[in-house]
């Protein structure tokens, strides 16, 4: 075991979980190697924002006795949105420091010291501010000094559905820094629940916490991928993310701050399914079926980019097949992504992946955005058809209209009529957060998918519902 003063942040959580008989999932070790690499780097300013469930607030008050561990004259203050969340986390590091076995040494030997809202450690410093304190972000903090303020969702629901609110939220926190002693620390802790949240990004013009070094660490990645696999499956995702609605979930798990009026596409209009196409031959013709209808037509659209994984445009394919009743199915939605030490250019890369797709979704054709970078790529993508096996047609694309004015042509009406159906793997994407942020006026925002979903909606003929003809009235006469 190493020497109580001497151990970092990692071996001290690690040891404490070793205790409790739980291990260290992935998100908490990024959270705690952040948390230990900014302080080590000297960075005073500090946002966390991570998904609601993940254990945020535990690492952070496993950070606070780890502090007091190494330095015990530290002066912790604890602000919440009111009294009780506060008093949580100071009774929390209370007991870690009574259980851990390292900080034997700061229990105090007087209990009027070691109080469930605030304790002293052991220290040889006198001070008159404890150790730690708990704080609602009402409460009078007039007075008190600290080297460490946690800020632990001081933003949440009731505090923040008014303009007024969340200025007097801002003039609250704002007395933190007449708190903190020089080269102090403030770490804020929270999740968004507004769209004028005190987490907005350090480029937006109202950000309040312009200049923090931040880490964001939604539920879902780029790809769809759970960040916590083991705790957050797909299917509980899906399950989570109907019950609370998607604006909740886009705020609280994927940490996006988007407005009420921003569900203009609301992905809770799509209306989800299970089931794969079902290819049969019969009297010498060809017939696919999904869900006992047998469909029509369906094809590809592929808004193509060649960015690196992670940055930039995504480079997104969308499958979808349509029924002679007017449904649509968006059956896949593939994002693209290349690898960069590959010998094969990044181009035929993923021309190849989405011939595999054509092949395996039995897809006719293929129409390819041609605008800027996919000029050349539909002599690829025919190559790649051939080499695969796949008889599927290229279409050449150029776009004319507003990318906007697309997506709300194609996506509106379908979601209106409750005629656009969506695989189930189409919820393990980002997509259903894509839509949910979606607005018409917001420039620079994901939307390459809407655009790839609009392009196979639109090039699609409208098709009139069957309807069995009324029957003539009979002849009276013979």
């Amino acid at each position: 075991m190493p020497q109580a003063e001497e151990a970092d942040f990692l071996e001290f959580a690690w040891i404490w979980n070793a205790t409790q008989n739980q291990g260290l999932p992935v998100p908490h070790r990024r959270i705690i190697r952040w948390l230990a690499a900014r302080w080590e780097a000297g960075d005073r300013r500090l946002l966390l924002m991570a998904f609601r469930g993940c254990g945020k607030s535990t690492l952070v008050g496993l950070f606070c006795a780890w502090r007091l561990l190494r330095a015990p004259e530290t002066r912790i203050l604890v602000l919440a949105a009111d009294q009780v969340l506060a008093v949580k986390m100071v009774a929390q590091v209370r007991r870690i420091l009574e259980r851990h076995p390292l900080c034997r040494a700061l229990r105090p030997g007087r209990a009027e010291s070691w109080a469930m809202d605030r304790f002293t450690v052991t220290r040889k410093a006198v001070l008159r501010d404890p150790s730690m304190l708990a704080q609602g972000v009402g409460g009078n903090i007039t007075g008190a000094r600290a080297d460490l303020i946690i800020c632990d969702d001081v933003e949440v629901a009731g505090n923040c559905d008014t303009a007024q609110k969340r200025e007097e939220l801002r003039e609250r926190l704002a007395e933190c820094e007449f708190v903190l002693v020089p080269g102090g620390t403030v770490l804020f802790v929270g999740t968004p629940h507004c769209a004028e949240t005190l987490y907005l990004p350090p480029d937006d013009s109202a950000a309040f916490l312009r200049g923090y070094r931040r880490l964001v660490l939604p539920l879902l990645d780029a790809e769809g991928r759970s960040a916590w696999p083991e705790r957050f499956t797909p299917a509980g995702i899906a399950a989570l993310r109907d019950r609370v609605g998607p604006l909740h979930f886009t705020r609280q798990m994927l940490l996006q701050p988007v407005a009420e009026a921003a569900l203009r596409l609301d992905p809770a209009l799509l209306i989800r399914y299970a089931a794969e196409p079902d290819y049969r031959e019969a009297g010498g013709r060809a017939q696919l079926s999904l869900l006992g209808r047998r469909l029509a037509s369906g094809g590809g659209f592929w808004d193509p980019a060649y960015g690196r994984p992670g940055s930039g445009d995504a480079s997104v394919l969308a499958a979808t097949y349509a029924d002679g009743e007017g449904g649509h199915y968006l059956h896949r939605l593939a994002y693209l992504t290349h690898d960069p030490d590959s010998a094969v250019d990044p181009a035929t890369q993923q021309c190849r992946a989405v011939a595999a797709l054509a092949r395996e979704l039995l897809l006719p054709v293929i129409r390819v955005e041609t605008n800027g970078l996919g000029r050349f790529l539909p002599a690829l993508l025919r190559r790649a058809l051939a080499e695969a096996g796949a008889p599927c047609a290229v279409v050449e694309h150029a776009s004319r209209r507003a990318k906007s004015e697309r997506i709300l042509a194609a996506l509106e009406p379908a979601l209106a009529a409750r005629r656009l159906h969506a695989h189930e793997s189409v919820f393990r994407t980002p997509f259903p957060g894509e839509m949910a942020a979606w607005r018409p006026e917001a420039p620079g925002q994901r939307d390459d998918a809407l655009d790839a979903l609009a392009g196979c909606l639109l090039a699609e003929p409208v098709r009139l519902p069957a309807a069995v003809p009324a029957p003539r009235a009979m002849a009276w006469r013979g």
